[in-house]
């Protein structure tokens, strides 16, 4: 994408500081904006982590930590910037706001993709005068390690903005979809929003402990699934016969899961459990000393799978 040299994030947070980390990997310049005082030196702090972790990708060759800088504005953030990336709280006012005072300050061919992970982006509209520049890209946490980015466009969305923003992200190393017809919460958390609710479910129960429970997600299907989706799998796990032999012989096995699937809220009681579980499986352990074991296995299984992608 030779025509977005320079990008510009909006609100610096965890998953802000990611995607400039990202975009300055990918040999971008990067302008940021957050208000917050301490947001300049947490990014930098962010991104002197993650690069090489990213660098451990191959993803930083055309890429410097220095071409980064901070602006005392959004406006003067978005100036010269041709893919904007907003990163605010998931508050419709806020975004509503953000949007009003940088829309005339937009270059005429900047796309600004908002990283909402709840809102649609129809309501997201509601904040433009003209929405022609919005669309829709939700990432996955950390954005810069893992490569969804959800994708939702409109009849408002201007000509060629979501095929631009699809090459955009491409050209970083992102995996894009596209969301056809919008529902709270995309696609990807709808699908682990139903795997952790029968998790929650099942700890409650007393089937298995809280940390079993992880164990039979990521030493089980959680392995297949980094591999190919769940229906792709399961049309593999009939042989021949594809996904129709698998269908018929398991339609009533699986019938009478989903009927017995738990239906379950996250009460006070709930959620103590669950942190007693957790506690245990943690072995004390920090978050941050977890979150880079976390990281450590994402970028081994990043490089063994896209090793194994480009040679296929």
């Amino acid at each position: 994408m030779p025509d977005i040299t320079h990008t510009a994030v909006l609100g610096a947070g965890v998953i802000g500081a990611s995607w400039a980390a990202l975009f300055l990997a990918a040999g971008r310049s990067v302008t940021v904006f957050d208000p917050a005082p301490a947001a300049e030196a947490r990014t930098r702090a962010y991104v002197d982590t993650a690069w090489p972790t990213l660098t451990e990708l191959g993803l930083t060759g055309r890429g410097t930590p220095g071409a980064l800088r901070f602006a005392g504005s959004a406006e003067e953030a978005v100036a010269e910037a041709g893919f904007i990336q907003e990163n605010l709280p998931e508050r419709l006012p806020l975004k509503h706001d953000l949007f009003a005072r940088i829309e005339a300050a937009l270059p005429p061919a900047a796309i600004l993709s908002s990283s909402t992970s709840g809102l649609t982006l129809e309501a997201l509209q509601q904040g433009w005068r003209n929405p022609a520049p919005l669309i829709l890209g939700h990432p996955f946490n950390p954005p810069h390690l893992i490569p969804l980015v959800e994708l939702t466009a409109n009849a408002a969305t201007g000509p060629g903005i979501l095929e631009r923003a699809e090459a955009f992200y491409a050209d970083i190393g992102k995996v894009t979809i596209r969301i056809r017809k919008g529902m709270p919460g995309h696609i990807a958390n709808r699908l682990q929003a139903a795997v952790w609710r029968e998790a929650v479910h099942m700890a409650v129960e007393g089937v298995a402990s809280v940390g079993d429970i992880d164990k039979a997600m990521w030493a089980g299907p959680g392995l297949r699934w980094a591999a190919m989706g769940p229906t792709m799998l399961f049309n593999l796990g009939a042989g021949d016969g594809g996904l129709q032999a698998f269908c018929d012989h398991f339609r009533d096995t699986f019938n009478s899961w989903w009927d017995d699937l738990g239906q379950i809220h996250l009460t006070d009681e709930v959620i103590e459990t669950l942190v007693a579980g957790i506690r245990q499986e943690a072995g004390g352990q920090s978050p941050s000393e977890l979150a880079a074991r976390r990281d450590a296995m994402i970028v081994a299984l990043q490089r063994a799978l896209g090793d194994m992608r480009r040679s296929a």
